[in-house]
């Protein structure tokens, strides 16, 4: 009986045993899961008070920082390879312009606004910038003739010939034009709207009368291939190189007024007054006689429609030429309604070319292109 009854009980225990055991597996694994749940929820958020609201905005902007950081690196790096990018174009840009402008020596339109638009130098005259839109100014115009009117090819050998000897001309008088215009504040030279609007209506008057001033400016365009903006900037130039030459030159100042006495009293005898002022300090005075001249036109410096509004036999006062070419004194031999003949004593201007020469013996003119020197004769 006892027997039986321990194998009864051991069949019984075991097997509720095995039931417990794997009642508490199950019951971890549940428990497991509901906290991987429990974890995946957010946390429900807490009232937000006063007192509490400072804690809220750190907690919400600590989140948030994380996400700032990357974004500034980004745009920081974009900023710097924006700026490489940038700086890369225009050091090429430069290079690229630099060599069109001081090795190839390009005087092409585009050339030409460039310089417009930055002032770059062609050559520096006693520490004055000589600007290279004003070599390109002259250059362009006298290119642009020889193109249409000219009697050789540019292209040919004798075309470059001429091109070379017209780009020392250019050149030299763009150095020219930067000295005077250095000298122009030292004197208190300067140029009036006035005067070149004169200067301009004086250049419409031809033989058959005045011209319009659209016509005019057409054909400056079709001859020229100048606008009007670059005739206004040449005559600019053209008129402060002119009273600069004057104003600084005081040894033909002299001669012209000791000329002027003599001329009074010996009634324009001309010679007479050239051989005794040839002691005088300055350049030499030359006394001749010219041919028939139209009344529209120029002779030297000289504006031959001043000259006819003399009477025939009657003498001038001294006349400042309309270029740099000096003083005059005239005598009017014959005229008709359109042509005049006369004598005259020139008195020519020296110093404004003494001092650029002397400038450039000194090593104070220095030239960024390469362009031959004349061969003086």
């Amino acid at each position: 009986m006892s027997s039986t009854r321990v194998r009864y009980i051991t069949n019984y225990r075991m097997p509720f045993t095995r039931q417990l055991r794997i009642h508490h597996k199950t019951m971890d694994m549940k428990k497991l899961r509901i906290n991987k749940l429990r974890r995946k929820q957010p946390e429900a958020p807490s009232r937000i008070t006063n007192e509490t609201v400072a804690e809220h905005r750190e907690k919400i902007l600590a989140g948030g920082r994380k996400f700032k950081y990357p974004i500034q690196y980004a745009r920081h790096k974009l900023v710097i390879n924006a700026l490489l990018v940038t700086l890369v174009s225009f050091t090429f840009l430069f290079i690229v312009a630099w060599h069109q402008l001081y090795i190839a020596q390009n005087s092409s339109t585009l050339m030409y606004r460039v310089t417009r638009l930055i002032p770059v130098p062609v050559a520096n005259v006693d520490g004055e910038m000589v600007p290279y839109n004003d070599y390109l100014s002259r250059l362009r115009f006298n290119e642009f003739w020889l193109r249409k009117y000219g009697d050789v090819k540019l292209d040919s050998k004798d075309g470059q010939t001429q091109l070379a000897y017209i780009k020392r001309q250019v050149l030299n008088t763009a150095i020219q034009d930067a000295y005077a215009k250095k000298l122009a504040p030292l004197h208190e030279v300067a140029v009036s709207d006035k005067e070149i609007d004169d200067t301009i209506l004086q250049q419409r008057y031809t033989a058959s009368g005045q011209i319009s001033e659209e016509t005019y400016y057409s054909a400056l365009q079709m001859t020229n291939g100048w606008s009007k903006d670059d005739l206004v900037m040449s005559l600019r130039r053209t008129l402060l190189r002119n009273k600069v030459a004057f104003a600084i030159d005081t040894k033909a100042a002299k001669q012209a007024e000791e000329a002027a006495k003599l001329v009074a009293s010996t009634n324009g005898d001309f010679p007479k007054v050239a051989e005794q002022l040839a002691s005088l300090p300055g350049a030499k005075m030359t006394a001749r006689n010219s041919d028939l001249v139209n009344t529209v036109s120029t002779f030297g410096g000289l504006q031959v429609s001043e000259v006819a509004k003399l009477e025939k036999g009657q003498v001038s006062s001294v006349i400042k030429s309309s270029t740099d070419d000096g003083y005059y004194f005239v005598k009017v031999i014959d005229k008709t309604d359109t042509q005049v003949s006369f004598s005259y004593l020139h008195i020519p201007l020296t110093m404004f070319s003494e001092n650029l020469s002397k400038l450039k013996k000194d090593g104070k003119i220095t030239e960024y292109i390469k362009v031959a020197e004349q061969e003086q004769s």
